[in-house]
């Protein structure tokens, strides 16, 4: 084989290689909470809302993700209730609470009081001043980049003023 021809194969190999990688796309915040296994409860709300397409539009979006062990922590029967149609618009309310407008990563909070604005209207309390704190809950997990904003795991549901 002529090195010219060796030379065209390796090129093209890696011009297929990058073609892949920059056609493989990003994991957006749904796909990214499916994805971890631990948000099968705040998926089915996001679904029941008809939330799906919003968290998958071009954000970016700051979630505040309750797991499945934090929405255990509500009053039995609380999610099935939420879940109904005649409640959506409460259940509405209280997933775009868990959303803020724009990417904010824990370094930019780091050492900050603060109250936040949400999707929902309410402002969210947050305190970084020893770990995070987001209302009542704490983040046991931060910056879970997704290629429309970033996720913030949390450890209970918050709720906003109703």
């Amino acid at each position: 084989m002529t090195a010219f021809r060796t030379s065209l194969i390796a090129v093209s190999a890696a011009a297929g290689l990058l073609l892949g990688a920059a056609s493989a796309k990003a994991a957006d915040i749904v796909d990214t909470a499916v994805s971890a296994g631990s948000f099968k409860t705040l998926v089915a709300a996001v679904q029941a809302a008809g939330l799906v397409d919003t968290l998958k539009g071009d954000g970016p979006f700051t979630v505040f993700a309750p797991t499945d062990d934090a929405f255990a922590k509500l009053p039995a029967g609380t999610v099935e209730d939420l879940l109904k149609p005649e409640n959506k618009d409460k259940l509405v309310a209280i997933l775009t609470y868990h959303v803020v407008p724009g990417k904010v990563m824990s370094g930019d909070i780091a050492g900050k009081e603060m109250a936040v604005a949400s999707v929902q209207g309410d402002t969210i309390d947050v305190n970084a001043t020893s770990g995070v704190m987001v209302d009542d809950a704490s983040v046991v997990t931060a910056d879970i980049e997704a290629d429309n904003g970033v996720i913030h795991v949390i450890d209970s549901v918050i709720m906003p003023s109703m």
